[in-house]
């Protein structure tokens, strides 16, 4: 989920590994390991940890949280693996993308579908082995979810595609919950709906800054089919509704004061630069006026904060 910076090259022309197509083993290994997208799965396990902490009302068994842990990237690794293989195709055209492992030679399209593979049926059975059948349940059905109905259905077919494909990230929350008491909560519940409208405004404003990435290759991302003004103010809408979320644990008795004054803070400037972005969007700004990119980066601070704050309050209450 972030940008990173690309060779000065024209889109969807593969880089070629070295003459003859020699591919060496370390560069083959960081590929590999490239296909699991790393920088995503780190939100994923803020969003595991803390909650297994709040189940526990304290500390988890360590054991228990490392082999969550593992089995989460495992998962969620081949789940992203999946969805290289299956968008290469648009990787090859967008700057963004253009230096994945498909895209560059370094991973052939079979060894990347049958990576993929392997660490879903590997994760499954990591899961209900090291931490519980429902636990593994549920990882399978992120893992699912995320490459067949948001990757093979949604994402080109919808401009709604990160609003429901999103669940699929959602589900670590309730997976974390599961590994500790290998059942549900209301708890859970509530975390798993504030990821669900915490995606859509987290990562609209990456898709308003790449948009002619989405457009050239006819993935109608929400900034591409609609003004700023309307991503904005949706922006604002989840915002507002994604706060209002995060403070339901409180009343319910879930968590304490310090999770509340954190909620609190995090979510008034959440909605602070929602609104910057909202107004700036209205005055007709565009270009790097706009400054859509200060708000994706304070969504991730924003997770960040929230959950160690979930972790957190069961020792001051």
């Amino acid at each position: 989920m972030c940008v990173t910076a690309v060779e000065s090259r024209p889109a969807g022309v593969a880089l070629t590994p070295s003459p003859g197509g020699h591919r060496p083993f370390g560069a083959r290994i960081k590929a590999f390991v490239a296909l699991t997208k790393p920088r995503i799965i780190e939100l994923l396990l803020i969003t595991t940890v803390p909650v297994m902490f709040l189940a526990a009302q304290g500390v988890p068994d360590l054991w228990l949280v490392v082999t969550t842990t593992i089995g989460g990237y495992l998962s969620a690794g081949g789940a992203n693996a999946l969805n290289m293989y299956i968008d290469r195709d648009i990787d090859a055209l967008m700057d963004r993308t253009s230096q994945r492992p498909l895209v560059t030679g370094m991973v052939s399209p079979r060894e990347c579908l049958a990576f993929g593979i392997a660490l879903g049926v590997i994760s499954t059975v990591w899961f209900g082995l090291f931490v519980n059948w429902l636990s593994a349940a549920l990882a399978l059905g992120a893992l699912l979810f995320y490459v067949v109905v948001y990757t093979m259905l949604l994402k080109r077919r919808t401009s709604q595609n990160i609003v429901w494909g999103g669940i699929a990230g959602c589900m670590p929350v309730l997976i974390g919950w599961s590994a500790v008491t290998n059942s549900m909560s209301w708890a859970a519940v509530i975390l798993f709906a504030v990821i669900f409208f915490w995606t859509p405004p987290h990562y609209w404003p990456l898709s308003m800054k790449v948009k002619e990435d989405y457009a050239r290759v006819g993935v109608p991302m929400l900034p591409v089919v609609a003004s700023n003004q309307v991503v904005a103010r949706q922006i604002v809408v989840y915002s507002w509704v994604m706060v209002g979320v995060s403070l339901l644990l409180t009343p319910l008795g879930y968590t304490g004061w310090f999770y509340t004054l954190v909620a609190v803070l995090t979510g008034g400037f959440w909605l602070w630069e929602a609104h910057g972005l909202q107004n700036r969007a209205k005055a007709g700004v565009t270009g790097a006026k706009l400054k859509e990119m200060r708000l994706f980066h304070w969504s991730i601070t924003y997770v960040s904060l929230l959950f160690v704050a979930v972790a957190v309050d069961p020792f001051l209450r």
